[in-house]
C-alpha cells in the first residue's frame, strides 16, 4: 500500500534526524567535559623556552601561554599544542569566569612541578581576579 510506504518513510526519517541530532548534541556535550588540574602565574623573563629558545615570535597575540607540568609536557610533544582553560575555584573566589585558548612554549621549570600548568602573567589576569592565587582549572586541547 502506498501510504503505507510513506508513513513508514516518514518515521524513518525522523529517527534518522533524531539520531543526527543526538550524536552532535552528544559531541558538543563531551567537549565541555575537560580534564581538571591546577594552574598558577609565572613571571618573566619568559625566554628562553624549551620550544622556542629565543625566539620572541614564539608567543602568541596577547601572550596567552603556558608552560606544562612533566605530565602534559610528554618529552617536548606539547609544544604548539593549544588548550582552553577555565577558571573553575580557588581559594577567595578567585575566578572571572569565561574561558581563554592558551599555547604551550614551555615546561614547567621546576620538577616536580606544583600545578598543572604555568600561565603567563596576562593569561593568568585573563582568568583570575588575584595575580598570585593558585586555581583550580578545567582545560582542554
Amino acid at each position: 500500500n502506498l501510504s503505507t510506504i510513506f508513513l513508514h518513510s516518514q518515521t524513518m526519517m525522523k529517527l534518522f534526524s533524531l539520531v543526527i541530532f543526538s550524536s552532535l548534541f552528544l559531541k558538543q556535550v563531551s567537549l565541555v567535559n575537560g580534564d581538571v588540574g591546577t594552574a598558577a602565574s609565572y613571571g618573566p623573563p619568559y625566554i628562553p623556552t624549551a620550544c622556542g629558545g629565543n625566539r620572541a615570535g614564539q608567543f602568541p597575540p596577547g601572550n596567552l601561554f603556558v608552560a606544562v607540568n612533566e605530565g602534559l609536557w610528554d618529552n617536548g610533544a606539547a609544544c604548539g599544542r593549544r588548550y582552553r582553560i577555565r577558571c573553575v575555584s580557588g581559594n577567595n573566589r578567585p575566578c572571572k569566569g569565561g574561558s581563554i585558548d592558551v599555547k604551550v612554549v614551555d615546561a614547567c621549570p621546576g620538577s616536580p612541578c606544583p600545578n598543572s600548568l604555568l600561565m603567563s602573567n596576562d593569561a593568568f589576569a585573563a582568568i583570575s581576579r588575584f595575580p598570585h592565587a593558585k586555581i583550580n582549572i578545567e582545560y582542554t586541547q
